[in-house]
């Protein structure tokens, strides 16, 4: 066969191939095409049709102590329930996080017209210059319960040094029950000055600096402080590089005589 001839026929062949190859890649790229426009009409339609679904039911997840279901359900009314889609689960979460006790909320949508908001509360670590509480991180809150335990710790000191007075409690707590001693109240001054109360009415005064090392000084000390009939330690002053200070108190006389009969 002429070379020529061979050429055209194998031009035609490829000629067909390509055809072919394209003709099927264009239908399936329309297919694609008329296949997501009629995707994108059905979801439009169920939307349309679906654009009043209202939230119906409301799951308080979580363990909650102190704030109510009545409470947690009154801050949500507050938004617009009227549209499951167009709800603002943000919103929803910053009106149930004003509640008093709630520190952490998070909240989702279920379908078809269901609010699930699972909530976590503060736990109240410590009393916080008498009107606020501490929780476990430190942090100041204001809440009221008649569920609290009166024994919470009592902690004072200047706005803002509610995280540093906490870390201190907590390490001289720790340090102290090796006399078995009870740390019940601290206090932070607007110098930055500690004193301690324990359980049994004693203050020691700490200073400025080294406050570790002087509650430690205590602790060395104390077991061997002179232990008096007619008198029991008031204070101890640690305000020094070295060494210590004792005050004492008079025993009252019903003490006197509790201990004669003893």
């Amino acid at each position: 066969m002429h070379p020529f001839l061979e050429k055209m026929r194998t031009l035609q062949h490829q000629l067909k191939q390509f055809n072919w190859s394209m003709i099927f890649g264009v239908s399936f790229f329309l297919t694609v095409i008329f296949g997501l426009v009629q995707l994108t009409q059905g979801i439009s339609t169920w939307l349309v049709e679906n654009k009043d679904a209202q939230i119906k039911h409301l799951t308080v997840l979580g363990q909650p102590k102190y704030t109510t279901e009545k409470a947690i359900t009154a801050a949500i009314k507050k938004a617009d329930l009227t549209s499951f889609f167009e709800l603002d689960v943000m919103h929803v979460q910053a009106l149930v996080k004003e509640l008093p006790w709630v520190e952490t909320v998070s909240v989702r949508k279920q379908w078809p017209d269901t609010l699930q908001v699972f909530v976590v509360e503060h736990e109240a670590v410590a009393y916080w210059n008498s009107d606020l509480l501490l929780n476990r991180s430190g942090e100041a809150f204001q809440a009221s319960s008649d569920k609290l335990s009166a024994s919470l710790p009592q902690l004072y000191g200047p706005e803002g040094s509610e995280i540093e007075a906490w870390v201190a409690f907590k390490q001289f707590e720790e340090m102290l029950k090796v006399n078995n001693l009870t740390l019940s109240s601290l206090a932070l001054s607007e110098r930055f000055s500690w004193q301690l109360w324990l359980d049994n009415g004693l203050l020691l005064n700490l200073g400025r600096k080294d406050k570790a090392k002087r509650v430690q000084r205590f602790i060395d000390v104390y077991p061997r402080m002179e232990k008096r009939e007619d008198a029991v330690i008031n204070a101890v002053d640690l305000r020094y590089d070295t060494g210590l200070a004792v005050s004492y108190k008079p025993v009252q006389e019903e003490q006197l005589q509790n201990k004669s009969k003893a």
